[in-house]
């Protein structure tokens, strides 16, 4: 590979200022200093920029605790957005796979593999998402039929497709959708005349969000995991 190629896939700059750096004497192979962009790099050479190893980042695969308050979005002047939360190389490559509300918790995808992200939202592939809901009003027992025949929503021309509610208590319940229509939980219960106060993403597919990662906190997936979302 190149070796501003190389730099650029490690860090994130553009092949101009890979040359940039290059020219400006700051980059090194095997402790010796090179200038040479179209130099080939060797998987056994060592690539320092300033004093810093670097390392073609592959690509990732994140789950991500949201708490509320936190955009899904690239960029907003006026919000945090999840990426704030990550300590990540190059973390403009990353993007979420699909989106939760400013105000919805729970277990949040990430990744910078553009076929993977669209496998896991595409709606062809169904793939459930289960949320926790919290509810102003007590949660009817003809809700879980009526979420089960497909709710109407305003502006839509198809029901939703059967959804499964578990009520927990008199204002929790847990509802797992498979499709991604805009807000579509609390569309749901708007329509059948309550209101979703609180909402949290448990699961998607077969992946649980763990006891264990703290709000806010983030890891990358791991080999088994993976492999249940691919069921």
């Amino acid at each position: 590979m190149r070796l501003d190629k190389f730099i650029c896939d490690c860090t994130g700059l553009t092949r101009s200022q890979a040359g940039k750096v290059l020219r400006q004497k700051r980059v090194t192979i095997n402790g010796q200093l090179v200038k040479q962009a179209s130099l080939q790099v060797a998987d056994s050479d060592q690539v320092v920029l300033e004093g810093k190893p670097l390392t073609i980042v592959g690509l990732r695969y994140i789950m991500l605790h949201k708490p509320a308050g936190y955009l899904c979005a690239n960029d907003d002047p006026e919000h945090p957005i999840v990426f704030n939360l990550l300590d990540e190389p190059i973390v403009e490559r990353l993007h979420t796979v699909g989106r939760l509300d400013l105000d919805t918790t729970g277990l949040l995808l990430i990744t910078d593999d553009g076929q993977w992200s669209h496998r896991i939202s595409s709606p062809k592939h169904h793939i459930a998402k289960t949320y926790r809901v919290w509810t102003a009003d007590p949660i009817g027992d003809d809700a879980v039929s009526l979420f089960a025949e497909g709710i109407m929503l305003r502006g839509e021309k198809d029901p939703t497709k059967p959804a499964e509610l578990d009520i927990v208590a008199a204002h929790e319940a847990l509802l797992t959708i498979h499709e991604g229509r805009y807000h579509q939980v609390k569309r749901m219960f708007a329509a059948i005349g309550n209101k979703v106060e609180q909402l949290h993403r448990e699961k998607i597919g077969g992946l649980q969000l763990p006891a264990d990662l703290a709000e806010g906190a983030y890891r990358q997936l791991t080999a088994a995991e993976l492999e249940l979302l691919a069921k």
